[in-house]
């Protein structure tokens, strides 16, 4: 999941401060080598392609999806990579990084953590085929099903008229065990195939239904054989907890390799709710084949040196996925197997000839014809300042090769274009987005990855992983986000461009989004467009719902021309999940956050769900006179979803005191994360206290983000009880975006909430000790009856009361987030505190006075690890909160039960 914090963001400069004298003078500043007149050139070219271009079935197309560009990258083919990866040295006899291990990460993680999670889909939403030739799925576990396999139970065929037979010429086979250089996967087995069909009654059918080793988001990569007869519409239908999903797959082009269709939740096991379908049908005439299907990136499986890395592919030099892939043993072993390094850089550039050769826009170099025609790499280059200012963005291409013409006959000035384009642009985005960034050279020189692809294409060092001003900015996913963004409009603006298109920039993701359900069980959306202050195109024009029903998947959405248009009526005692994305002629936007509902017609109560975790934050910085770096153990900051991102604790905070200073002196990092997943916010924690209470039949529930209060797009005042997740929201000044627990807004809407008897359930790790003014402070003691009593220091995770004793997550892991230092609580008035943290201090506070009830965590209650104990703990606070005695009957004691504030 993606989703765009516009509606938190703080902007460090107002919009009156960037004005095109400021820009302009930014340029000034920069070190840059062109004439103004040459740069102005190359950054105009246009209609560079003339008249050529693709007009075929894309490699992979959607077709379950609701919305489809028009004015986007819709049938583009796009490579794009990051850097480096883990690579086998020969000379040092072991696997290690390219880069060294600075700042907790190194340029082999860090780069993939823009590309993957947040350019990649940006150009995929926009409708574009993204190939990038390091694997991009980081799920570790990876389950392959193949004809060849003995395993009836996970390979069916279901045979109409025409039935599934082998084809000529070999396909993948797996073996346990490891590869060794040179071994290919896809010439030690077998390919079916069938003749079409064009009546769905006389259709074949090929199941492969993995064994799923645990639940979670897989990708899912389908292989084939491109033979004479090959269609260029084989329908591949994917299910995920029930829902299908179906591609077009034009199998005309790309055989022999693995073809990624997307990436989507399966649950474990066997089941046919999560497996993948392959149909003869179609209304062309010819054959479909079948080979293998792939869930999940996996471990790396490729002997160097007689051992493996030992890390998930996905964090492997390209090198070894080329092989695992398939490519031809000259394509990715350009150094004869004497140096892995060398392969590596080279195997990018020359997978994406090797696949695109033959089509269009590579015609005099043989491959398989997919028509890619834009090749990118990211990287982070090395260099620093002592004086604490900003390196920025640096731009590679190479003209000066082959009489300066690539493979289609064009001038390799389009390569220049695009790295002027890419260079000025994210000056100017970041300027405009955070009030500073530093704009470097724009170098022709001769590098492999700007030489070697036949299509126009730029390396692009976005920054420097060395220098820590620059990474204090680029650790930040908002900056990611931004940067990311930045890329993307600027290759949307040059594809279109090039080919005399019209463009338009996908929207972002809508804010104020929130969910009602009125008496008789109908469904509102409330939300609104948000504004990209960079691009007016941008604008909203059609809104997706995406659903999901009881323990199904979610859907793959309905399109509304208004967010108000759209209605639901719910099934009684059925929980739901929602997200919302933009759309425009340009695409669609990330996905929001998710929010349920359940309606129950018996209701005792009603509860909204308030999600005010919105948190995106680089680690905690060091950064005074002496010392300069990021401390993981204070605050390892909040990634958007899980990442591979960091190497290690940092180790040598020194500042670097000349541009002399020996490697090692500073920002030194060690080992301790590498190959771990490290959870962030996921931001799908209203599920998690929506299902456990849905499953009692007591409440109905309805949720928003934190946002639609603020801004009085949603109201609580129709509701028995809110319940509030703050996670690890806090307001830190250190951050580019800031957040805040309880926004003003926030605190007069609870406020008025309670003072007309409404019940309070407020939940984080920063609930008390954010509140540093005096007026919070009050509203604390006025509300929730509470005030900070410190942080949890100590490595205890236990928390004990009500019955039960649970842990929960307190340091980084791959599962959940962690509430590292979690605030200790104090009761102020009729408050009453509950829970400890392992006898170390108070974890709540409660308050059951006459005019309201409320409950405050010190902690975040979706951080309980036992899934029985946070559910049963989050049942029984609500069941205290919304609980009204009969009045024939004595009053019930409430289960919450008051103690002494002693520790």
């Amino acid at each position: 999941m993606t989703f765009h914090p516009a509606q938190k963001i703080h902007r460090l400069i107002t919009a009156a401060a960037l004005t095109a004298a400021a820009i302009l003078c930014a340029q000034a500043q920069s070190m840059q080598t062109a004439d103004p007149e040459e740069e102005q050139l190359y950054i105009n070219n246009t209609g560079l392609w003339g008249n050529i271009d693709y007009h075929g079935e894309p490699w992979v197309r959607n077709m379950s999806a609701p919305h489809t560009a028009t004015k986007g990258l819709q049938g583009r083919h796009l490579s794009v990579w990051a850097s480096h990866g883990r690579f086998y040295d020969q000379e040092k006899g072991c696997w290690r990084w390219q880069r060294p291990n600075l700042y907790c990460t190194t340029e082999d993680l860090f780069t993939q953590t823009i590309v993957v999670p947040y350019l990649i889909p940006m150009l995929e939403r926009a409708g574009a085929y993204v190939f990038t030739p390091r694997e991009r799925d980081w799920q570790r576990h990876e389950v392959i099903v193949d004809n060849d396999m003995d395993d009836s139970r996970s390979y069916i065929e279901d045979n109409g008229r025409h039935r599934w037979k082998d084809a000529d010429g070999s396909g993948f086979a797996f073996r346990n065990g490891v590869y060794l250089d040179g071994d290919n996967p896809f010439t030690a087995g077998t390919v079916r195939q069938a003749k079409t069909t064009q009546k769905r009654s006389n259709e074949s059918l090929i199941y492969y239904i993995p064994n799923i080793p645990e639940s979670g988001r897989y990708a899912v990569y389908v292989s084939y054989k491109t033979v004479k007869k090959s269609v260029d519409n084989a329908q591949y239908t994917i299910y995920n907890k029930g829902v299908a999903t179906t591609f077009s797959v034009n199998q005309q082009m790309g055989g022999g390799t693995w073809v990624y269709l997307g990436t989507f939740d399966f649950e474990a096991g066997y089941s046919r709710r999560n497996c993948v379908a392959l149909t003869n049908y179609s209304e062309k005439g010819g054959v479909v084949t079948a080979d293998a299907v792939r869930f999940g990136g996996g471990m790396g499986n490729i002997a160097r040196g007689n051992t493996v890395s030992g890390l998930p592919r996905c964090l492997e030099g390209s090198r070894y996925y080329a092989q695992w892939a398939g490519i031809p043993y000259s394509v990715y072993s350009s150094k004869n197997g004497q140096d892995d390094y060398g392969d590596d850089i080279n195997a990018r550039s020359l997978m994406t000839n090797y696949l695109g050769g033959g089509s269009v826009f590579m015609p005099t170099i043989p491959g398989m014809r997919v028509p890619i025609e834009l090749a990118l790499a990211l990287h982070s280059d090395a260099g620093y300042y002592t004086d604490d200012d900003l390196m920025g963005t640096l731009t590679i291409c190479t003209t000066q090769h082959n009489n300066g013409r690539l493979s289609s006959g064009i001038s390799r000035n389009a390569s220049k274009t695009l790295a002027y384009q890419l260079r000025n642009n994210a000056l100017y985005d970041m300027i405009k987005e955070f009030g500073s960034w530093k704009m470097r050279y724009m170098w022709d020189r001769n590098y492999s990855e700007s030489r070697t692809p036949e299509v126009p294409s730029a390396i692009m060092e976005m920054m420097s992983h060395q220098n820590f001003k620059d990474m204090r900015m680029a650790q930040d996913p908002n900056f990611k986000f931004a940067f990311a963004r930045s890329i993307y409009r600027t290759l949307l603006k040059y594809v279109c461009s090039q080919h005399n298109r019209p463009y338009v920039v996908a929207p972002l993701t809508p804010h104020n989004f929130a969910l009602t359900v009125d008496d008789k069980g109908t469904l509102t959306i409330n939300a609104t467009p948000t504004e990209d202050k960079h691009d007016t195109s941008a604008v909203t024009t059609s809104y997706i719902v995406y659903t999901a029903k009881g323990n199904n998947g979610f859907d793959n959405g309905t399109e509304v021309r208004e967010i108000s248009d759209y209605r639901l009526a719910l099934s009684p005692d059925t929980i739901y999940h929602f997200r919302i994305a933009a759309a425009n002629d340009g695409g669609v936007s990330a996905p929001s956050e998710l929010l349920s509902a359940q309606w129950t017609p018996q209701a005792r109560a009603r509860i909204m769900i308030v999600n005010g975790f919105h948190r995106l934050a680089a680690p905690a910085v060091v950064d005074d006179r002496w010392r300069q770096g990021f401390d993981m153990d204070n605050d390892p900051g909040l990634t958007q979803g899980s990442t591979y991102g960091w190497c290690g604790r940092q180790t040598n905070f020194a500042r670097p005191t000349s541009v002399n200073a020996p490697e090692g002196t500073f920002g030194t990092s060690d080992n301790s994360l590498t190959g771990m997943l490290i959870a962030g916010n996921t931001q799908d924690y209203v599920r998690s206290h929506a299902e456990p209470l849905a499953a009692t039949g007591r409440y109905t529930i309805v949720s928003c983000q934190s946002d639609a209060i603020d801004n009085g797009a949603a109201a609580i005042s129709n509701c028995d009880a809110v319940d509030l997740i703050l996670g690890l929201e806090k307001d830190d000044p250190q951050s580019l975006v800031r957040y805040k627990t309880f926004s003003q807004r926030m605190r007069q809407s609870l406020k008025a909430h309670t003072e007309r008897g409404g019940a309070l359930f407020v939940s984080g790790a920063n609930v008390a000790s954010d509140m540093t003014a005096q007026h919070e402070k009050q509203f604390l003691a006025d509300v929730l009856k509470c005030k900070s009593a410190g942080k949890v220091d100590s490595p205890k995770d236990s928390i004990s009361g009500m019955g039960q004793q649970c842990t929960y997550y307190h340091s980084i892991n791959g599962q959940h987030y962690a509430a590292i230092h979690p605030d200790k609580l104090e009761a102020t008035g009729k408050g009453y505190a509950t829970l400890t943290y392992n006898g170390v201090g108070y974890a709540a506070v409660v308050y059951n006075g006459n005019d309201y009830r409320a409950m405050t965590c010190g902690f975040p209650i979706e951080c309980i690890r036992e899934n029985n104990s946070r559910e049963k703990l989050l049942c029984d606070i609500f069941h205290f909160l919304t609980f009204r005695p009969q009045k024939s009957n004595s009053p019930q004691k409430p289960i919450i039960k008051k103690k002494s504030n002693k520790q």
